[in-house]
């Protein structure tokens, strides 16, 4: 179900697992979590509704590819990146979790900071030569989490005195109401007939799809599981930063954006592969990398067991049992979803004036079902024109949705940071990961002032306003 997301889904059938042995219980956690990640690409493709923010990556290409009648070999692909990268992640997994933990006990908060600043550098480069409304978008989601109370002092920011506001604004009303509602009123204005712009020509993907693909399944998939070993790093930050490599390599850049198929495979790729990438500082030291394995992890503890490094001397059939069932579910989830994909690509077919409604409806569930707020509900209207008005000037979604959802991680990294050097921001520079990021960060915004100026980004630009 769309915005229940893994979080919400593990915590809710947490207290019903009681009722079963300890290693059925974590295997059905488990498989939620990985599960809820692999299908939800569905909505983000076929009606341009991201559930979460790592599915904006995909629906960038996937919901132009549904446009122009390619929602299946669109929804094909997804499924099959999936799958390619939550096995390589498991194989990760299973070889490598207690070496590669380490790596992950080595970032502090400066490194955190660096790697943030260096994510929304890239989702600014996607921008194109559209980089002053891409830096303008960003300011404007940072402004937008800087609503509610501050995450380390607990002051009032931004509330104007609104209890409502006191609690921030929640990032998937934001979501929705970018996408879902703005693309509703766009097509409105038009006066489409249906979403899809020319007849479905594909089912499934064609021997071309697959070839343009592959790579960017493998190379997404070692980005994605790199990164997910990194407590706080987030499929909503991998996919961004794959989508943006993949961007760099591809022979046909300009397409990003507009219904690149390979773009929507590493956008799948990295989400999943940042899935499977979390169980390993999990397994080795009890160290979850975002809400979904933080729930999983207390039902470990409501069993008795310490994820940690005695976890696979003490507790090897555990451990084994869960890693077995994720190769197991990674092949069910394939199995089950390619057959679908038909059906999922014919939803777009229902005329426009009955699914934008449905559209406006289901957005609206949504916004109020994540925490029974009929604020959330004005959030994603308030957006949703938002949206529309961003399309219409040319303004980049992506900067802004990333930066809405980096903000609070970054604030927080960059306060520790400057703590730890008592306000000096060398620290940034003086630590080897942290100079890396910064480095990279640095090359990324020098790349998108050279596309301004030299008026090549006009054919590198990724502009999801269309």
């Amino acid at each position: 179900m769309r915005h229940i997301g893994p979080t919400l889904a593990i915590a809710i059938l947490l207290p019903l697992t009681t009722v079963l042995p300890p290693i059925p219980a974590i295997i059905m956690m488990a498989a939620i979590y990985y599960g809820a990640m692999y299908g939800g690409s569905t909505t983000a493709i076929v009606v341009n509704i991201p559930g979460e923010a790592s599915s904006v990556p995909t629906a960038m290409d996937g919901y132009q590819l549904a446009r122009q009648g390619r929602g299946g070999p669109a929804l094909g692909v997804a499924a099959i990146a999936s799958f390619v990268a939550g096995t390589l992640s498991l194989v990760g997994l299973t070889f490598f979790a207690p070496l590669l933990a380490n790596v992950a006990l080595a970032f502090g908060p400066p490194e955190y900071f660096a790697l943030m600043f260096m994510a929304l550098s890239l989702v600014i480069s996607l921008s194109g030569r559209a980089l002053l409304k891409g830096l303008i978008a960003t300011a404007l989601g940072l402004l937008v989490a800087m609503i509610g109370l501050d995450p380390l002092t607990g002051e009032a920011r931004l509330t104007f005195g609104t209890v409502s506001l006191m609690a921030g604004v929640n990032f998937i009303s934001v979501i929705i109401g970018l996408f879902a509602i703005g693309e509703v009123l766009v097509n409105v204005e038009r006066a489409v007939a249906s979403i899809y712009e020319n007849k479905i020509r594909d089912w499934l993907p064609t021997k071309e799809d697959l070839k343009q693909s592959w790579g960017a399944m493998l190379r997404s998939s070692v980005i994605g599981f790199f990164l997910g070993l990194l407590p706080g790093c987030s499929p909503a930050v991998t996919t961004f930063i794959a989508y943006d490599a993949e961007k760099k390599v591809s022979k046909r850049p300009h397409l990003f954006g507009h219904g690149a198929i390979e773009g929507v495979a590493a956008a799948e790729g990295a989400n999943n592969a940042t899935c499977s990438g979390g169980f390993v500082p999990l397994f080795s030291f009890g160290i979850p990398s975002g809400p979904a394995l933080a729930v999983l992890l207390g039902g470990f503890m409501m069993y008795g067991l310490q994820p940690g490094p005695m976890l696979f001397k003490e507790n090897p059939d555990l451990v084994w049992a869960v890693i077995a069932s994720m190769y197991l579910g990674n092949v069910i989830l394939l199995v089950l979803n390619l057959p679908l994909v038909g059906l999922w690509a014919r939803i777009a077919l229902i005329p426009f004036p009955i699914l934008g409604p449905m559209i406006i409806l289901f957005s609206i569930i949504g916004a109020y079902s994540v925490r029974f707020l009929m604020f959330d509900v004005w959030v994603a209207l308030i957006f949703g024109v938002l949206g529309y008005l961003m399309r219409k000037l040319g303004f980049p979604l992506a900067p802004m949705v990333l930066a809405t959802v980096l903000a609070q991680m970054l604030e927080t990294s960059l306060k520790q940071s400057l703590v730890l050097s008592n306000g000096s921001p060398l620290i940034f520079f003086t630590r080897p990961i942290a100079a890396v990021f910064m480095l990279l960060a640095v090359v990324m915004i020098a790349w998108g002032l050279w596309l301004q100026f030299s008026g090549r980004g006009a054919e590198l630009a990724a502009d999801d306003s269309d």
